[in-house]
């Protein structure tokens, strides 16, 4: 879905006639199917946003082989030949969630709260040149456009006393030219029909009329509209969004080529040292990125705990602090190996690549347990003396063993992590990475390393604590 907003005030037809050239610029692209707009707001539809914003629906064909963020940038780079309008692409379930998170379909959201609305969007403007100058930030935009001309009439006191109106007089006359007034109904069966009055359609669409407007005093003086009044076009407002009670202006942005936690920490760095707020206006932050790092930061803390809580465990069930220290020396093996492929898959760090991590830790832990349990059955069941030859046959014997587990989830995550960038893959395809990154290095570091720290450090009789 590619939003697209213009400016306030702008009329249906321009938006569609932008809508059609930039329809005819995207199917250019190869990658694009079909491309439809969707322009002006239903009666009662969901959506709020005048005719001065629309929505492109684009459907690309099967990407063989391609990066969907490679046509991604294809797709914006063509956008950006219309600076008339902004942009923002989003696809429909990211779109989806994002609304959910912060209202805003954005990753990453600065809603910015205050009295004075023209204060508001002076720091917006600020905000947005502060991102647009941060690695990583498109489809940077302000939610609530400033701008609308509008037309304002301005009553005179002393000119509507000098002719006999009353203010009240003068309002409703307006609201009835241009808004219409019920005035009477007629009957036809059991139907009823309201009749309202107004002017006619060109004199309320030519603003110059407006001064022209006749009011009829109590006396039946008839005395034009700018006679009484002050009229001018002003620059007004197409919405004023609040939260809490309180007034907001809303920066909007998207992250491409990095991941959003780092963005975050950075636009907030950069954000509170070079732009000050004035007494009761604050910033806060939202948006997908924000709650990316609040998962990430309840993942480690919850990790760390369930990670705590197995140390106890290990240690009760072997009662020795050599052998708990060498199960968890293999956590380090498998670590590498989920590094390096992280980085060898664009260096992104997303929930998803820590839950890969959490798990291929568990992974490692079993197969350590697995070959450090056996030490001790040979140890202490079959009574032989803890040397090389102990160490070479319990490898052995464990052999198959660590590699049926290794082998067998491998081959369960390894479709997954071929299709890493299809949609909807965005948690499973990261987390397979790192799993089978960490199991190659794992497997083989503890058939060949771990035995030998064994050998080294390891006591595995019933007295050693």
């Amino acid at each position: 879905i590619i939003h697209m907003a213009m400016a306030p005030g702008t009329s249906l037809a321009e938006s569609i006639r932008l809508g059609k050239r930039v329809t005819a610029q995207l199917l250019q692209d190869p990658y694009v199917r079909s491309v439809s707009q969707e322009a002006g707001r239903a009666k009662n539809g969901e959506d709020i946003d005048g005719p001065q914003s629309s929505e492109f629906h684009v459907e690309l064909k099967p990407l063989k082989g391609q990066d969907p963020d490679v046509v991604e940038s294809e797709i914006r780079a063509r956008l950006m030949q219309f600076p008339g309008a902004a942009f923002s692409i989003e696809s429909p379930l990211g779109e989806r969630m994002e609304e959910t998170l912060s209202g805003a379909g954005a990753q990453f959201v600065v809603d910015i709260f205050g009295n004075n609305l023209d204060a508001l969007d002076e720091k917006a403007a600020e905000v947005r040149q502060v991102l647009e100058k941060i690695r990583g930030a498109v489809d940077v935009n302000l939610t609530a456009q400033p701008g609308l001309q509008e037309m304002s009439v301005r009553l005179r006191p002393d000119r509507l006393l000098q002719y006999g109106f009353r203010p009240i007089d003068v309002l409703d006359a307006i609201r009835t030219a241009y808004q219409g007034a019920v005035v009477s109904q007629i009957y036809q069966g059991n139907r009823i029909f309201n009749v309202a009055v107004m002017l006619d359609q060109p004199d309320r669409q030519n603003p110059e009329t407006v001064g022209s407007l006749q009011l009829r005093n109590a006396t039946g003086m008839l005395v034009p509209l700018r006679e009484v009044a002050d009229i001018h076009l002003s620059r007004g407002r197409y919405e004023v969004m609040h939260e809490g009670a309180q007034r907001l202006q809303q920066v909007t942005c998207n992250v491409a080529g990095r991941d959003t936690a780092s963005f975050a920490a950075e636009a907030k760095r950069r954000i509170a040292a070079q732009i000050t707020f004035s007494p009761g206006m604050f910033p806060v932050y939202a948006g997908a990125a924000q709650a990316e790092t609040q998962a990430r930061n309840d993942l480690l803390v919850h990790s760390l705990l369930a990670g705590a809580g197995i140390v106890l465990l290990l240690a009760v069930l072997f009662g020795s602090s050599r052998s708990v220290l060498l199960i968890l020396a293999n956590l380090p093996f498998a670590l590498v190996g989920g590094v390096l492929a992280v980085f060898a898959t664009g260096g992104l760090l997303s929930v998803g690549s820590l839950v890969g991590f959490v798990t291929l830790f568990g992974i490692t832990l079993r197969n350590s347990i697995m070959l450090i349990s056996h030490y001790r059955h040979l140890v202490n069941e079959e009574n032989m003396t803890w040397g090389p030859e102990a160490a070479m046959r319990g490898a052995s014997e464990r052999l198959l063993p660590i590699l049926m587990t290794a082998l067998v989830t491998a081959l369960g995550l390894l479709p997954l992590a071929i299709g890493a960038n299809a949609a909807g893959r965005e948690i499973e395809g990261p987390m397979a990475i790192v799993i089978l990154g960490g199991l190659v290095t794992s497997t083989v570091l503890n058939l060949l390393v771990l035995p030998t720290l064994a050998l080294r450090f390891g006591r595995f009789n019933n007295a050693e604590k």
